[in-house]
């Protein structure tokens, strides 16, 4: 069986895709010190983390069958991409995944600019 650590904080709806995969098994552990995250990666196959889990080369030393990285977002740099690629460890991010929140958050910055807003509550 294929072991699947989430080690951040994820949407009930995605780790429930997961979980309902019969060849997976699904383990949820968040804030986890360094020393705990080395122990529950150990025999793990997959990590899915966001911003908050620090993947680094020891925490890589302890991931003895993991093959993959996944970081829940778009940065990778809480994660020690040289390392993992030296042990052949793929590291995959979302580079695109925030695209759209980005792009409303700007037309409505432009709108607040255009209307006054940030003026009337000073």
């Amino acid at each position: 069986m294929f072991k699947v650590l989430i080690s951040d904080k994820l949407h009930e709806s995605g780790a429930s895709l997961l979980e309902n995969t019969s060849e997976l098994k699904v383990v949820q552990a968040t804030k986890l010190s360094e020393e705990e995250l080395c122990k529950e990666i150990a025999d793990a196959h997959a990590l899915i983390v966001r911003s908050s889990t620090q993947v680094t080369e020891t925490v890589l030393d302890a991931a003895k069958m993991l093959q993959v990285v996944g970081r829940a977002g778009i940065g990778v740099d809480n994660i020690d991409v040289k390392a993992a690629s030296r042990r052949g460890v793929l590291v995959m991010n979302a580079p695109s995944g925030n695209s759209i929140t980005t792009a409303e958050h700007a037309v409505s910055m432009l709108m607040s600019l255009a209307r006054n807003i940030p003026q009337a509550t000073s």
